[in-house]
């Protein structure tokens, strides 16, 4: 997934200030600009950014449409997963409070006798 890579969510990030050229995107980061190319190039492939040229200037933009798109997916799964967390919550303090999880945890005991 684009956004799976750090990098490429710094730089969806930085995008989100506004447009930025591959210098300025490339500026926080140890890695060459050929490498922010590419993963401008991810970005760009899964349309989340775009590039327009300003006669010698080519800024990345990024994509708010279809930013939105995947931010409502996810949050569907989101919702999903913290619905399945609160069962497990409620569960679990159920366990906890029956009077046999006080009891040994299956290990055998000795008789004092």
């Amino acid at each position: 997934m684009a956004l799976a890579d750090p990098i490429r969510r710094s730089i969806v990030a930085r995008l989100s200030r506004g447009p930025a050229t591959v210098n300025e995107l490339a500026e926080p980061f140890v890695i060459s600009k050929q490498a922010v190319s590419k993963h401008i190039s991810v970005l760009e492939s899964a349309g989340l950014v775009t590039r327009t040229r300003d006669a010698q200037r080519r800024p990345v933009h990024l994509n708010p449409e279809m930013l939105e798109a995947l931010t409502s997916w996810i949050d569907q799964y989101r919702l999903v997963k913290e619905g399945q967390y609160r069962r497990l919550d409620e569960v679990l303090k159920r366990e906890a409070l029956k009077p046999e999880a006080l009891k040994t945890t299956g290990r055998r005991r000795l008789d004092p006798k």
